[in-house]
């Protein structure tokens, strides 16, 4: 057999074959696909709406079984006719989801490929590609899956509405049915809840508020998350104007009426104002507690079921603690006014369980919940592992309380506690230019030659600097997301997608009380990481449990030793350093660290037992670099304070009548003694993946943050300028996970 074959013949059959079998079908399916969607052909009747979830009440409950709070879904009955959609509010929905709403058949193939284009680019856009059309017939014909069939039929759908429907009936149907945060579904419903006034009185600052809403009802509610609020507020009235919706003197004194949230300090804006009304609660006993279920529920599940769904929810707040906890902080905080704020939070480190949470002094007076924090962008829920919750404003900086993961990268690459540093008063990073690369000592304080175990306790910036130097700033960034700490990302880059550099050892990066207390809980479990969560179990309205984390399994995250020297050195902190202030008389089973940030804005004290892990932070909730002066006779609050004065109090009366639980002697580290060795051996870092049963049984001044090189942006070629478009505020994206499967609890 002659196999010599003709490679021009071959290329030829090759390409037959490819437009026979490929090409053809393709080219023969688009051009279907087209004639359905863009020929005047006479429109098919719609499909029957997907059914919506009944509307049930969701009961939440304490870990007794006491009702602590109700979510239901703000009063959607509010009469809306079409004719009470002001025009304004029309335009701002417009401009900032759907800018050719108008003159578009349904689908947008032009915002489509300028959302593919960003997407390429790595960029944000003002819209996705997505139109307000298709939107309305995904929420009310289809399941909203994540598929390609899905988005064909989304399409044809959204062409035949747009035959048979004017653009503001679709419009009005839309803004009637939608998701606009606080259990808001409707403008009429969220004109009530947020303005206390009928839909046809809103305004152009109002209704660019609502608009703004849309996109991510979580991220920028208002009573939650008013600076994200309010820049969204101005960002949609700027793209309004820029769109020529509005004019620019209705642009201008709309943007001159700033976000205000009546408190009742300040129950009257002092000038122009958009004024939004607290929620009225909903039975909450346990307002912070609630909001911090609702956010995780919305989280895993979506706003629709947690409002909708009748669900029952079994939480693990202990009401002993939590009862200690708000007398703690109210104990705090006595003799003191707002904005003057702490948030607790404690962590039972062997199930996960969230037992007392506090986000500050009166949540009917301000529902920013301190405890938590902000997601970066573009964030997803977790199939298993920590969960990132926004809520607390922009989250705050830690201080040395982030020593603690450097120490372990450091321990877990073989620098050992007795490796011993030079502590300079202080210290110019190596390589850095400018007027910010120097970092000091309190007081420029010099400790001389110290050891790394000794630089924990007493804080020594200096060393620290130029350990995170020898561990890595991306390896260090990376234990913190690995130990929970969701606000940092693993790959060392700030939100802005700058790097970080050594000041994240010494506490730039913003993070949550929350996640703080759940990192120092996986080194009072020994390494292994029981995802914190408030969720014992979840039953919907059938019966069906969707959640239950009674009997889950941690999952090893450090290495035994590793973790058990961390707390050696974080006993030392309590025993005689700068955390002396939270002896709690148990000189071998309590273990923290300090923490204060430049100029003193924010202070903390992260600590734990073998049977808790308790966070604490301080500072004012409307500035991040207001300085913690002159309080009940402290002239400058720092970590070693109130806050550990605090801790000590609550922990305590936590642990009163609890038999002592010593923490095991650590086994020794290479690199212990003298210099030793760099590399730790492989059998002392975390490659266990199986699940892990345990039965339960005077701080720093922070230098500005080196100054660093920003990435070149991409510039876009002048013949794809229709794609251009402006970055719309941060939003964050979540997903639907499947449930998860910890165990009793410590207090009775």
């Amino acid at each position: 057999m002659d196999w010599n074959l003709d490679p021009i013949r071959v290329a030829k059959a090759v390409a037959t074959f490819l437009v026979v079998a490929i090409l053809i079908p393709l080219v023969t399916a688009g051009t279907a696909l087209a004639s359905i969607v863009y020929l005047p052909l006479p429109a098919p009747p719609l499909p029957t709406p997907a059914p919506g979830v009944e509307s049930r009440i969701t009961h939440i409950f304490d870990s007794t079984g006491k009702e602590i709070g109700v979510l239901r879904k703000f009063d959607t009955s509010i009469p809306v006719k079409a004719s009470d959609i002001p025009e304004v509010l029309k335009q701002a929905v417009v401009s900032v989801e759907d800018k050719r709403f108008y003159s578009h058949g349904g689908i947008d193939p032009i915002g489509a490929v300028r959302a593919l284009w960003a997407d390429l680019r790595g960029k944000r856009v003002v819209q996705g590609g997505s139109t307000i059309t298709q939107q309305y017939v995904k929420n009310t014909y289809t399941s909203g899956e994540r598929t390609l069939a899905r988005k064909i039929r989304e399409a044809v759908l959204a062409s035949q509405l747009d035959r048979k429907v004017t653009k503001d009936e679709i419009l009005y149907r839309y803004l009637s049915s939608i998701y606009l945060g606080g259990g808001a579904y409707g403008i009429g419903a969220a004109a009530e809840s947020y303005f206390k006034k009928p839909v046809n009185e809103l305004n152009a600052s109002e209704s660019a508020m609502i608009a703004g809403l849309i996109s991510a009802p979580s991220d920028f509610e208002p009573r939650t998350n008013p600076r994200q609020a309010e820049t969204n507020r101005v960002f949609v009235l700027d793209e309004m104007l820029r769109q020529n919706r509005i004019s620019p003197a209705v642009h201008d004194e709309a943007v001159a009426q700033k976000l205000f949230i009546p408190t009742a300090e300040t129950p009257k804006p002092t000038g122009p104002a958009t004024i939004v009304h607290p929620l009225e609660l909903q039975s909450a006993t346990q307002p912070y507690y609630v909001d911090y279920v609702r956010r995780y529920l919305s989280a895993r599940y979506g706003a629709d079921i947690v409002y909708r769904g009748g669900l029952k929810v079994e939480t693990a707040l202990d009401p002993k603690l939590q009862s200690l906890a708000e007398d703690s902080v109210k104990k705090a905080l006595s003799g003191t006014l707002p904005p003057l704020e702490m948030a607790l939070v404690s962590v039972e480190p062997n199930t996960g369980f969230v037992r007392a949470m506090v986000g500050g002094r009166d949540f009917a007076k301000s529902q920013v919940n301190l405890a938590l924090g902000n997601c970066p962008d573009d964030y997803v829920v977790p199939a298993d592992g920590p969960i990132c919750l926004s809520g607390g404003g922009s989250g705050r900086q830690p201080g040395s309380s982030m020593k603690a993961v450097t120490l372990a990268k450091a321990y877990e690459e073989g620098i050992g506690p007795g490796r011993v540093y030079s502590g300079p008063g202080t210290y110019t990073v190596p390589g850095c230019k400018g007027d910010q690369c120097t970092v000091h000592n309190v007081e420029s304080g010099s400790y001389g030659s110290i050891s790394l175990k000794q630089a924990t306790a007493y804080s020594v910036n200096t060393v620290f600097a130029q350990l995170i130097g020898d561990v890595g700033v991306k390896n260090t960034a990376e234990m913190a997301h690995r130990l929970g700490i969701t606000m940092v990302a693993a790959d060392g880059n700030q939100p802005n997608g700058e790097p970080y550099g050594v000041s994240l050892t010494l506490g730039a990066a913003e993070v949550s009380p929350l996640d703080m207390a759940s990192a120092y809980s996986v080194f009072a479990a020994r390494g292994v990481q029981y995802a914190s969560t408030p969720i014992m179990r979840v039953t919907d309205a059938n019966g069906k449990v969707l959640e239950d984390n009674t009997k889950r399994a941690g999952k090893r995250v450090l290495a035994e030793a590793v973790a058990d020297n961390v707390t050696d050195a974080l006993k030392g902190v309590i025993n005689g350093g700068t955390g002396t202030g939270a002896n709690i008389g148990r000189p071998d089973g309590a273990a923290g660290k300090t923490g204060s940030t430049e100029n003193n804005a924010d202070a903390w004290f992260v600590g734990f037992t073998p049977a808790l892990s308790t966070a604490i932070w301080m500072g004012y909730s409307d500035s991040n670099n207001k300085s913690l002066k002159n309080i009940k006779g402290v002239a400058t609050v720092y970590g070693g304070t109130i806050p550990a004065s605090t801790w000590r109090d609550y922990m305590s009366q936590a642990l009163k009548g609890a038999p002592a639980a010593d923490f095991p002697k650590p086994a020794p580290l290479a690199g212990d003694i003298g210099a030793g060795p760099r590399r730790q051996p492989e059998d002392l870092r975390p490659q266990i993946v199986e699940p892990i049963y345990i039965t339960p049984p005077i701080t720093l001044f922070l230098d500005p943050p080196t100054t660093l090189l920003r990435p070149p942006t991409t510039t876009i070629p002048p013949f794809l300028g229709f794609l251009t478009t402006t970055t719309r505020p941060p939003t964050t994206t979540t997903t639907t996970v499947p449930a998860t499967t910890s165990t009793s609890r410590l207090f009775p």
